[in-house]
C-alpha cells in the first residue's frame, strides 16, 4: 500500500471563527426625512420595524460592556430579547418583509447579524450577511470582507455551495484572512460540494500567479496540486510540483522525494541519486529511508558512503546496531578503498581511459563527498562515446551543486532526459532554493 505522504482533507472545527468582529456602531434609526436628508432611504413600514430593534441593539451593546465573553454574549443577548419583548430572533423574523429599500436592507442586515453573533445562532448571523450583501450599500472595502464571514458561516451550517460562491468572491475581491485559511476552506468546500476539479484548478492558478509575480506559491495550493496530481499517479506533473515545493519550503524535501520515488519506481544505481538528495536535505525520516539508500548504494562498491548513511541512522536514532549487522565489515573496506583512491584518479585521467574508467572514477570520488574530484571526471566522461549522457549529466550537476555552482549545476540538470528526469528536476530545485531563497509568499492581511 503506498504511504500517505500529502495533507489530508482539511479538518475543520465547528466553531470556525471567520475572524471579524461584531459591529458595535448601530444605524441610528431617526425619522424618515432626517434619514432622506443623510442620503438614507428608508421605507416608513421599516422604520417603524427598526425603531424598537435599533434600541434593542444599543441596550445589547451596553451590557456587553465592551467585552465578546461568553457570559458577556449571554448579557447582551438577555438584554436585546427583553427589549423586544422575549424573542429577539421572532422580532428580526417579523421585520424582514419591512426591508424593501437598500438601505432598509443594509441596516437591517447589520443588526441581525450583531443579533445572530450575540446569541450565536448562525443563520440568523448569515441571514444578516445575505442581506447586507443584497442591498449593494456596502463600501467598496467591505463587500470581500462580508463575502468571507458569509462564506465561513456558509461552510459552518453546511451551505457549501453557498460556502464556495461567497468564498470565491472573497479570494476574487482580494481579501486576505489573518489565519491564512481562505483557500483551505475553499478547496474543501468545492470538494463537499462534488467539485473537486474547481479545486484544483484554484489551486493551480493560484501556484501560477505567485510564480508570475515572482513569490513563493502557497504551500497549501502546491499541497493540494500535488495531492491530485500524486492519486492521479501522474508522474510528470507530480515531479514539477514536488519540486517547487521542495524549493520554497525545504522542510518538505521528505514529502517532495518521497512522492517522485513512489511513482517513479526507478532502478537502483537511479534511485540512488534521489536518497542522496534525501541526506542532503536532512529529510530522512524513519528506518525505512535509510534501508532504501543502503540498498541503493551497494556497501562493497561504496563502502565509504554506506559507512556515512550507517553511522547518520544511528546517531539519529533511527538504526540500531542489529539493523545494520554488515556495518563492521562495511567500516573495514573503507580504509583500504580510500588508499586506492589516487591510482583510480590516475586511471581515469590517462588519455587513453575509457568512459567507463573514468565515470566509475567519478562516481567513486562522489559516493565520498569528493565533488571537486568528481566534477573533472563526470566533465571529461560528457564528450566521451558511449556514456550515459543523462547519468553524467546529472552527476557533473550533483558534483558542482555540492560545490555551491549552482547556475553550471542547473545547466546540466537541464540536460538530463529520459527516466534521470525527475530526479534531475529535485536537485535543480535544491539548486535553485540554495542560489537564491526564494521571496515569501505574502502574509495575510489582519481581518478586522
Amino acid at each position: 500500500m503506498a504511504r500517505k505522504f500529502l495533507v489530508s482533507r482539511v479538518a475543520l472545527a465547528v466553531a470556525l471563527s471567520s475572524g471579524l468582529a461584531m459591529t458595535v456602531a448601530t444605524p441610528a434609526m431617526a425619522a424618515k426625512k432626517e434619514k432622506e436628508a443623510a442620503g438614507g432611504k428608508f421605507s416608513p413600514e421599516f422604520v417603524k420595524a427598526a425603531q424598537p430593534l435599533q434600541k434593542a441593539m444599543e441596550a445589547a451593546i451596553a451590557a456587553l460592556g465592551g467585552q465578546q465573553t461568553p457570559e458577556a454574549m449571554a448579557k447582551a443577548k438577555a438584554a436585546f430579547d427583553g427589549a423586544v419583548g422575549g424573542d429577539g430572533k421572532a422580532a428580526f423574523a417579523a421585520a424582514v418583509p419591512t426591508a424593501t429599500t437598500p438601505d432598509d436592507k443594509s441596516a437591517l442586515g447589520s443588526m441581525m447579524r450583531n443579533f445572530g453573533i450575540i446569541s450565536q445562532d448562525l443563520p440568523t448571523k448569515q441571514e444578516g450577511n445575505k442581506l447586507m450583501l443584497a442591498s449593494g450599500k456596502l463600501p467598496a472595502e467591505e463587500v470581500a470582507k462580508t463575502n468571507y464571514d458569509a462564506g465561513i458561516t456558509a461552510y459552518q451550517l453546511k451551505d457549501y455551495a453557498g460556502a464556495a460562491t461567497y468564498l470565491k468572491a472573497a479570494k476574487d475581491g482580494g481579501f486576505v484572512d489573518s489565519t491564512g485559511q481562505l483557500d483551505a476552506v475553499l478547496a474543501d468546500a468545492y470538494k463537499r460540494n462534488n467539485n473537486p476539479e474547481a479545486a484544483l484548478q484554484m489551486a493551480k492558478d493560484d501556484v501560477a500567479a505567485a510564480q508570475a509575480k515572482g513569490q513563493a506559491p502557497s504551500e497549501t495550493a502546491l499541497r493540494s496540486v500535488l495531492q491530485q496530481t500524486y492519486s492521479a499517479k501522474q508522474l510528470g506533473p507530480s515531479t514539477e510540483y514536488a519540486a517547487l515545493l521542495g524549493q520554497y519550503y525545504p522542510s518538505t524535501w521528505n514529502t517532495a522525494i518521497s512522492v517522485v520515488r513512489q511513482l517513479a519506481s526507478l532502478p537502483r544505481d537511479q534511485n540512488l541519486d534521489l536518497m542522496r538528495l534525501m541526506f542532503l536535505t536532512d529529510s530522512m525520516n524513519d528506518k525505512r529511508d535509510y534501508y532504501e539508500y543502503l540498498e541503493n548504494a551497494d556497501p562493497r562498491a561504496f563502502p565509504g558512503e554506506a559507512s556515512k548513511v550507517m553511522n547518520a541512522g544511528i546517531s539519529k536514532g533511527k538504526l540500531t546496531a542489529a539493523d545494520v549487522p554488515d556495518k563492521a565489515n562495511t567500516d573495514g573496506r573503507v580504509a583500504a578503498d580510500k588508499a586506492s583512491l589516487p591510482a583510480t584518479e590516475r586511471d581515469a585521467n590517462k588519455p587513453g581511459a575509457t568512459a567507463a574508467t573514468v565515470v566509475g572514477a567519478a562516481d567513486v570520488f562522489l559516493s565520498y563527498d569528493q565533488a571537486a574530484k568528481a566534477e573533472p571526471l563526470y566533465a571529461k566522461a560528457a564528450s566521451m562515446p558511449g556514456v550515459d549522457a543523462n547519468k553524467v549529466a546529472l552527476r557533473l550537476g550533483m558534483s558542482q551543486t555540492l560545490q555551491g555552482k549552482y547556475a553550471d549545476a542547473e545547466a546540466n540538470f537541464a540536460k538530463v532526459t529520459g527516466t534521470r528526469q525527475p530526479v534531475a528536476k529535485l536537485w535543480s530545485a535544491y539548486a535553485k532554493s540554495k542560489a537564491s531563497p526564494a521571496p515569501a509568499a505574502a502574509a495575510p492581511a489582519a481581518a478586522n
